[in-house]
């Protein structure tokens, strides 16, 4: 059992991530600015790391979050963090149009840096 704290960490971080439009990417530190925890970058990415178990979880307390388009988060200088998936995140970016040259996208062209989450 995860704590209401951790909880509501990992609601924000999802809820966030869902709001990242289709061909864009943003940074785990900017997901942290945007929940107000902005010295939690790498929280963040464990979040998303463990997504999979953490939305099952959830989704016991009745929580249920539609879609986490985690494959839209990269590190901060726009690389693809080594993973055993991030292959993957690598195609699904591309399918949705975004240029992936080696493992780093750009994120003057591809950045989605709001400066809030509206709605």
């Amino acid at each position: 059992m995860i704590s209401q704290e951790t909880k509501a960490f990992h609601i924000a971080v999802y809820t966030a991530v869902s709001r990242i439009p289709y061909g864009s990417v943003t940074s785990y530190g900017h997901i942290a600015e945007l929940i107000g925890r902005p010295q939690n970058p790498r929280q963040v990415g464990l979040s998303l790391k463990h997504s999979f178990q953490l939305l099952e979880l959830l989704r016991q307390d009745n929580i249920e979050l539609l879609e986490l388009p985690w494959w839209r988060v990269v590190s901060s200088s726009g690389l693809i963090a080594k993973r055993d998936d991030e292959y993957e995140q690598k195609r699904l970016l591309e399918a949705e149009g975004v240029e992936v040259t080696g493992m780093k996208i750009s994120l003057n062209e591809y950045g989605w840096f709001p400066e809030g989450l509206e709605g």
